[in-house]
């Protein structure tokens, strides 16, 4: 079950991959497709938020644009 961290409310739009940043602002990269691979994408801070990560958790952006996280399954 993932617990919501920050409120955001990132408008999404399609063609892009949204995710947390090391600095825990909200980016995004351009998604690539099958033929056209060019390297690196460069990526834009879309919301300045500095969410503060901890260990064991998975951060990501959920359905309604915020930031939420979940506890990662570690070796078992």
């Amino acid at each position: 079950m993932a617990e919501k961290v920050a409120k955001v409310g990132v408008k999404k739009q399609n063609g892009f991959l949204y995710f947390v940043d090391k600095r825990g602002n909200v980016a995004r990269a351009k998604m690539v497709r099958g033929g056209k691979k060019k390297g690196r994408q460069k990526q834009q801070v879309v919301a300045k938020v500095g969410v503060k990560k901890a260990k064991g958790y998975l951060y990501f952006i959920d359905k309604k644009g915020d930031i939420s996280r979940a506890k990662m399954a570690r070796g078992r």
